[in-house]
């Protein structure tokens, strides 16, 4: 099912590419947070290009950590967002859950696994951290997405 397309540019201000994008930011440096602030910022340029984001978090703890974190990571920005809750509508273009997702452009997983829903997605964001764990978790994605036939391509935050 591989998808034969040419490399898009990894820029957040070009338009969403064809379905199958998967984008890995790994990061390096000492901070225990960065992940998540990593997430607070791609879901804010996101935002203010009108994109649609829903972030699957890990855990019901890591949900509200990036809750509060969203309003809180930079003076002066404004990312309107929603954790999700069973049952109810949502009506934020940026979303946090941990079931299945609304309708969005893009798919930031936090988890340690592919969602079974990946495939909705016109462009999914897997955030690697310096853990032994963390990079051996987002190896056995990477493969995993490949062998989905999804476009694989890898960016590395905070190296000089």
């Amino acid at each position: 099912m591989g998808r034969a397309a040419a490399r898009p540019s990894p820029s957040w201000n070009q338009p969403l590419p064809d379905p199958g994008r998967v984008d890995f930011y790994v990061l390096t440096g000492p901070q225990t947070t960065a992940r998540l602030a990593f997430v607070c910022r791609l879901a804010e340029k996101a935002y203010r290009l009108d994109h649609r984001v829903h972030v699957q978090a890990g855990s019901p703890a890591q949900a509200a950590e990036l809750d509060d974190l969203l309003w809180t990571f930079r003076q002066g920005s404004f990312v309107p967002h929603e954790v999700m809750q069973p049952g109810q509508p949502v009506q934020a273009r940026v979303t946090i859950g941990l079931d299945e997702p609304p309708e969005a452009d893009v798919l930031i997983n936090l988890t340690d696994h592919i969602p079974p829903f990946e495939g909705r997605f016109a462009r999914v964001v897997e955030i690697v951290d310096e853990s032994a764990d963390g990079r051996q978790l987002a190896r056995e994605r990477y493969r995993g997405y490949q062998q989905l036939g999804r476009e694989t391509t890898t960016h590395r935050i905070g190296e000089p």
